[in-house]
């Protein structure tokens, strides 16, 4: 890995941040001004999105469980991190949640920031409680060893740094979650601790100048090399006709909706929403879950439960989707 400055210059400057410190730099933080948005927002992962959307149709297994709450907590410290670096969007290009791919290897970028000085790989992490670091291996206390995110980070750094040769990069592995501890941490300089995030993010920005035409151009290169999120492993078996049907309530995911003319009202919540957002979300849904399935007034009248009626569903079909081919064969896209 290139030899990192940005933490070891920070820590020559600040060798121990806490308490009434943390707050002094706070203040410092620059204020938000013209930001414009990152070049490449955060999506939530499809497998997430596929579980999350499963857990309301299905019992999940156990271990299925465990990976949902283990790839939200994780999506969680991203989305935590992306409002940390909200102020330092005016000048700089973000780009989040990249997907590359280099001699048939695929690799992920939490977010890669772009100055007008360097450019900054950070792998965040969302892990919380006690950890140990002993002998190059992190452990979750009492003693439950994980794979090196060290490790990992070197692996995206080494395949960007092929991707990209004559770009500077340093990369760092951001602990984001305030209640993480790391005992025995090592002075390791691409390592940065929750205590240290403000004052690090701080000093990044205090060196930043004008961004060119070329860094945009950079930003436009590395967005078409994204490829989308298809990673769907680890997911338990499905089917159309295992899954449950309905219309699921949208505050408190209950099946007990009615219908009150042109809204849906939860019997369980007592909350409302028009019966065409309800349906729309139910077809994201049909269409997110079984992607190669043909978008029909019937099938889609089936999954909502033969709620409503075959009528209403067709006309918010030909209102919001293309109509294709002719009679009972028609599908919409």
């Amino acid at each position: 890995m290139a030899e990192t400055d940005a933490l070891s210059s920070f820590s020559r400057e600040h060798s121990y941040v806490k308490g009434s410190y943390v707050l002094y730099l706070i203040h410092l933080l620059p204020e938000r001004k013209d930001a414009m948005p990152p070049f490449k927002s955060r999506t939530q992962p499809l497998k997430l999105t596929l579980i999350e959307m499963l857990t309301k149709r299905m019992p999940l297994p156990p271990h299925n469980q465990r990976e949902s709450a283990k790839w939200k907590k994780g999506y969680d410290g991203e989305l935590r991190f992306d409002r940390m670096i909200e102020p330092y969007e005016s000048d700089s290009h973000l780009l989040h949640d990249l997907l590359l791919q280099h001699n048939s290897t695929t690799f992920q970028i939490d977010t890669f920031m772009i100055t007008s000085e360097k450019n900054y790989l950070f792998e965040i992490k969302n892990y919380e409680g006690d950890f140990k670091y002993e002998d190059d291996k992190f452990y979750r206390l009492p003693e439950s060893e994980l794979l090196n995110p060290l490790h990992q980070l070197q692996r995206a750094h080494a395949l960007l740094a092929q991707l990209m040769p004559h770009q500077t990069i340093e990369s760092y592995l951001l602990f984001i979650n305030p209640n993480f501890t790391l005992y025995q941490a090592p002075l390791h300089p691409s390592l940065v601790l929750p205590t240290q995030l403000d004052a690090f993010l701080l000093n990044i920005q205090s060196r930043h100048g004008p961004l060119t035409a070329n860094h945009h151009r950079l930003a436009e290169h590395l967005h078409s090399l994204h490829t989308p999120d298809t990673y769907t492993s680890d997911l338990p078996t499905y089917t159309f006709d295992s899954l449950q049907k309905g219309i699921h309530c949208l505050e408190c995911s209950a099946y007990t909706l009615v219908e009150k003319g042109h809204y849906c009202h939860c019997a369980t919540c007592g909350s409302d929403e028009k019966f065409s957002s309800a349906v729309l979300r139910m077809i994201h849904e049909l269409t997110t879950l079984f992607p190669d399935k043909k978008l029909t007034t019937p099938l889609v009248y089936e999954w909502c439960g033969e709620f409503g009626s075959h009528k209403r569903i067709r006309q918010l079909l030909l209102k919001h989707f293309t109509r294709k081919g002719q009679s009972k064969w028609t599908y919409f896209e």
